[in-house]
């Protein structure tokens, strides 16, 4: 179970952030990315579930830009749209920047992203410092090609989410021919969300397992 802390990043903006400590001595830092709800409940399970593995994870709050405490419920995408659409990539980046430099101690840090959380992943990997990043079902990646990540990147994409179709899946693999790029078998949008309805446990066990394995390489 983790804790809320406060941030400020580079422009002085002050952020809530969700910290996962792991029990031992870390094997380093990992940056935990939202999806348009917010750092709800689920995205704080999912901090611990990494913090389990022995990384100090830490989840920031990125709605916070707009106004505090932002976790609009599943029923409401157009509202985390909306939230999402009010943000500017400059200050995303300084918030994650700041999530990073709160976990750096413990090493290594890499970065792990979900839906909207998958495309600020991407992104982040091409203009931060992070040694690993993991990208799921991020529907702006297709979008963001001009981005080079800088560090080894692996993505996580259902071949039956609506919001990326395969003809992106095969551009991203085109554009990034180094990257790791799983396709999950009838598996749909947000397949990780043990709270949505999208969820499929046997996908969700073998992305962390793979994600798991993947940073492991990149880090140790």
């Amino acid at each position: 179970m983790g804790k809320m802390i406060r941030l400020e990043a580079s422009d002085g903006h002050e952020l809530d952030a969700y910290l996962a400590e792991p029990k031992d001595k870390p094997r380093g830092g990992i940056v935990v990315v939202q999806e348009i709800f917010g750092v709800n409940d689920h995205i704080k399970r999912v901090a611990d579930q990494y913090a389990a593995e022995g990384y100090r994870a830490i989840a920031p709050a990125m709605f916070d830009r707009i106004k505090g405490g932002i976790t609009p419920p599943y029923s409401d995408i157009q509202q985390g749209i909306a939230y999402m659409q009010q943000l500017e990539w400059p200050n995303t980046l300084a918030d994650i920047e700041a999530a990073a430099a709160a976990v750096r101690a413990a090493g290594s840090v890499s970065i792990v992203g979900y839906c909207w959380g998958g495309t600020v992943a991407h992104v982040a990997a091409s203009e931060l410092d992070f040694d690993a990043a993991v990208s799921y079902y991020g529907g702006g990646v297709a979008k963001n090609l001009d981005k080079r990540p800088q560090c080894p990147i692996m993505y996580h994409v259902g071949d039956q989410d609506h919001s990326i179709p395969l003809t992106d899946v095969e551009r991203i693999k085109s554009a990034y021919p180094d990257a790791v790029v799983h396709v999950y078998k009838g598996a749909k949008h947000a397949f990780n969300n043990d709270d949505r309805a999208s969820y499929s446990p046997a996908d969700a066990r073998l992305a962390f397992g793979r994600s798991i394995e993947f940073l492991r390489e990149q880090t140790s």
